[in-house]
């Protein structure tokens, strides 16, 4: 347990200065930007790794009985984050209607995880990253961000949704061998 929560604390301390501006600028004056986006991927990278391994690791703890349609939940929330997530960063008409396809995406998948999910480390995993998610899109707010307002072809979003059946489709036949736990 204590490899996850030091993983955690590793990676959201990364994600939580791109939401401090004078610490992000701070560090890019000191290091330059390409030592500083370096050195975030790294740190990042370092703080995944851990949580994940203390993920796996972490005793089963039981904090609550999930609903017996968590699962089924869990599935139906899986697609719109799909789309979301390559939504975040391919050209489309998503972000014409929220300024956060990524951070929506990541509370969906917290709140389908949670729902599935009764045990302590993925009650600290994934609601540390949902309530992350939601603080970044305050913060995001906060700093002045908007929606797309540029019309793009249909075909873009043909594509980012296809994108996202795909990776849909290849989660769930991959998950048991990713993470050791069949979808429901």
């Amino acid at each position: 347990m204590e490899l996850l929560i030091i993983g955690l604390i590793i990676f959201m301390a990364a994600h939580l200065v791109p939401t401090l501006p004078a610490a992000r600028q701070s560090l890019i004056g000191n290091l330059g930007e390409k030592k500083y986006k370096a050195v975030f991927s790294l740190v990042s990278l370092v703080g995944f790794v851990l949580l994940v391994m203390g993920k796996a690791r972490a005793p089963f703890v039981s904090v609550y009985l999930p609903p017996s349609w968590g699962y089924i939940a869990t599935a139906a929330l899986m697609l719109p984050v799909l789309i979301l997530l390559p939504a975040a960063h391919m050209p489309g008409n998503i972000k014409r209607f929220t300024r956060h396809p990524m951070n929506w995406a990541v509370v969906l998948w917290a709140i389908g995880h949670l729902l599935a999910n009764g045990d302590q480390a993925s009650v600290i995993l994934f609601s540390s990253f949902g309530l992350y998610a939601v603080y970044d899109m305050w913060s995001a707010n906060k700093r002045g961000a908007t929606r797309q307002t540029e019309k793009l072809p249909l075909k873009k979003d043909v594509i980012i949704v296809m994108a996202g059946i795909v990776t849909y489709g290849l989660i769930r036949f991959l998950h048991p061998y990713l993470f050791g736990v069949p979808v429901g």
